[in-house]
């Protein structure tokens, strides 16, 4: 389990700094998750299509896609500031999806693709938008919880969720307990929702900004 009280220091510690990548590399040493380094944005390259199955889940799941107009005015500023409360909310949520969901694969491919919160099993969709749902209902502002679709080593497409905080982008995946710099996760990215609009995706460049 993670020492929740460390993690928090050391974070804080590392926002004080600053946000250049000297400082922000400097206080990352010793770091309990794997973020030494620059963490650094996700670049974005040409607009493209969402997947289809995140087009059914919005119908399923509308409040899920559509930024209330309180939300888009509170949350304008940008990425979201790692407090210590906003620490303590992806140590938990991360951990708490990944436990409370049993794994299970779909194994009817493409057309057999349900995104379901919350579900007894699922698999690595159904942890990325539960994870994205569970922060919302904290007050996380929607533009910055980002879901993207990956593909693994051994090539199978995957879905996880990314979190633009300031200073760089970090990855929550049921694949790994540990929350990872994007450029940690050894993924081959090829398509994220867009800050600007949860129903506009984009391809991601794959070297860093």
């Amino acid at each position: 389990m993670y020492n929740v009280k460390r993690v928090m220091a050391l974070v804080l510690a590392v926002l004080a700094l600053g946000t250049s990548a000297q400082n922000t590399q400097a206080g990352m040493v010793g770091f309990p998750l794997p973020l030494r380094g620059v963490i650094e944005k996700i670049r974005f390259s040409e607009p493209t299509l969402a997947p289809m199955a995140y087009t059914m889940f919005c119908m399923r799941y509308a409040d899920e896609c559509k930024p209330k107009a309180r939300a888009r005015m509170v949350f304008r500023g940008g990425a979201t500031r790692l407090t210590k409360q906003r620490i303590a909310d992806l140590i938990e949520v991360n951990a708490s999806v990944n436990r409370s969901i049993v794994p299970q694969r779909n194994e009817r491919g493409l057309a057999g693709e349900e995104w379901m919160i919350n579900p007894a099993r699922g698999d690595c969709n159904d942890y990325a938008v539960s994870k994205r749902h569970e922060l919302l209902a904290r007050g996380w502002p929607m533009r910055d919880l980002l879901l993207s679709e990956v593909v693994t080593s051994s090539g199978e497409h995957h879905l996880v969720l990314v979190v633009r905080a300031k200073g760089g982008d970090i990855v929550l995946d049921n694949l790994n307990a540990q929350i990872r710099s994007w450029s940690q996760a050894r993924y081959r990215w090829v398509r994220m929702q867009t800050p600007a609009n949860p129903d506009h995706w984009a391809g991601v460049a794959q070297a860093g900004a």
